[in-house]
């Protein structure tokens, strides 16, 4: 029986395909005007690495190609050395990728706080703004750029209108075609037979080309060369991931579905090295296209596969026919696809969640802008970390428990001990006052690190000079091995230190 719900599904990952396929093309051309490179070499990274990784990768429906994050870290690598050593940097990014991946290191981006994801979002959301906005200005003879005049802006503005119109309105008649791909059929349709001047796809440079060919980096193999390129290998190795990773939890969310986190990094890490042998400038996960194949409805790997394929078929067949698309239709796409993705509710709530969180979720969005976003990340998940520690620290604290008396005190221990809290710890307890016999209950605590362990050494070793027997009750079992392992537990050492004699054990009758 002929499945209708099959062919559907496959007409809506073609349309969307198309869709992406056709927004990939300014981008692709755009970033590799800004790392200085042939616009050839950012399509055939945006063709490569979304093929591979449509195939192979950890999160169906998620679009990869040249990014303007990594491509800025680029610019500084081909201006002093040339493009053979940017391939080089791309192959050997992408072997750090793939071992990133077999070591199952991708699991790590769980670490990354709710916050940080939203600052992430917003911040890379107002990046797409502005790179759009360099649509809106002209280059002068001089190289620097200015405003369009007001009768080439307004006309601009206009098309850009039009096209979000359609965007927005087209679903409330028909959902059978992606608004966005109709979006730009009609706008451009509108712009070749009116005989509209605006600024074009052709306007930037012809993406007319063959098939990507394959060579070997023409670099020498010495250990200078790895000097040059290993900081960048790494850097570009990061930010692909983080944005990769980044964006992929993103459409887990959206889709309500689970990726495959070190599947992904593998898969990245084997798009840039094949793209590096085929004169590709590498790349990762975009969040714009992502967010554009989502939308569309596409949840399959078709739609990446078809739009990859889309982009080769236009560079060796359709060259002349994308190159008359008007960048304002591309540019409306990607505003409907900002005001989408930036996270309005964020805004809603900012004076609603703890003052620490909504800085968090601010300084990563400004430090995206600022920066990228390998760095905003980092800066954000350090300073969350600092926060949780600082909080940490705070909200630990004893009562009294069940079974003091006169010559036995029991502290029921609340919170988590830990290098943050280790300092407040210590001043919790006071040996030279208390009783013979004390009892330090960790049913409602955890130790969580080697300062923790330290901290408990440390106050036996005040309670054994103060000639007082100190009981730990309820340690969980990894921290009874630790203590174990530290000699801390047990029968007293050969020299009777009673230093480090603890018992663990249950609590008995005490006169």
């Amino acid at each position: 029986m002929f499945d209708l719900s099959r062919l559907s599904r496959i007409r809506t990952e073609s349309l969307a395909g198309l869709t992406v396929s056709l927004a990939l093309v300014p981008e692709a051309v755009a970033f590799a005007f800004v790392v200085g490179v042939h616009p050839l070499v950012g399509l055939y990274a945006a063709f490569i690495v979304g093929l591979i990784t449509s195939l192979t990768g950890g999160r169906p429906g998620m679009i990869s190609g040249a990014t303007g994050s990594m491509a800025v870290v680029m610019v500084s690598l081909v201006s002093e050395n040339g493009i053979e050593y940017l391939f080089f940097t791309v192959v050997a990014m992408g072997v750090i990728q793939i071992v990133v991946g077999a070591l199952r290191l991708g699991n790590l981006i769980r670490m990354v706080p709710f916050p940080v994801m939203l600052g992430f979002v917003n911040g890379l959301a107002i990046v797409i703004v502005l790179a759009q906005l360099e649509s809106f200005k002209i280059e002068g003879a001089d190289g620097t750029k200015s405003w369009l005049p007001f009768a080439d802006l307004a006309i601009l503005i206009g098309l850009i209108a039009a096209t979000m119109a359609v965007i927005y309105l087209l679903p409330r008649v028909s959902k059978r075609v992606p608004a966005a791909l109709v979006g730009i059929v009609v706008v451009s349709a509108a712009v070749i037979l009116g005989n509209i001047d605006t600024p074009t796809v052709g306007d930037l440079a012809s993406i007319s080309g063959g098939l990507p060919p394959f060579s070997v980096p023409d670099v020498p193999f010495n250990l200078e060369t790895f000097r040059i390129i290993l900081p960048f290998a790494f850097i570009l190795a990061g930010i692909g991931l983080i944005e990769s990773l980044l964006t992929l939890s993103l459409i887990d969310g959206i889709t309500e579905t689970k990726g495959q986190k070190n599947r992904e990094c593998m898969s990245q890490g084997l798009a840039n090295v094949v793209t590096g042998f085929f004169g590709g400038m590498g790349g990762c996960a975009m969040i714009g296209q992502s967010m554009i194949n989502i939308k569309a409805g596409a949840r399959w790997r078709l739609s990446g596969i078809l739009a990859a394929s889309f982009l080769l078929a236009f560079i060796l067949f359709a060259s002349s026919l994308i190159e008359q698309i008007p960048i304002a239709a591309l540019v409306g796409v990607m505003f409907v696809v900002v005001i989408g993705t930036f996270s309005w509710s964020s805004l809603r709530i900012l004076h609603k969640v703890p003052l620490s969180d909504a800085l968090v979720m601010v300084l990563v969005s400004a430090v995206t802008v600022a920066t990228d976003l390998a760095i905003a990340v980092v800066v954000g998940v350090i300073v969350s970390a600092l926060v949780f520690a600082w909080k940490t620290a705070r909200h630990i604290y004893v009562d009294a428990g069940v079974g003091t008396t006169l010559h036995r005190r029991v502290y029921n221990l609340h919170g988590q001990l830990c290098f943050a809290s280790v300092s407040t710890f210590r001043d919790l307890f006071d040996p030279a006052n208390d009783p013979d016999e004390v009892v330090i209950n960790f049913a409602n605590s955890r130790v969580w690190d080697h300062s923790g362990m330290e901290a408990i050494v440390e106050l036996a070793q005040r309670y054994g000079r103060a000639r007082k027997r100190l009981h730990l009750l309820n340690l969980s079992p990894n921290c009874q091995e630790m203590l174990q392992k530290a000699n801390v537990l047990g029968p007293r050492d050969t020299e009777g230190n009673p230093s480090y004699r603890v018992a663990v054990s249950d609590l008995g009758d005490s006169d």
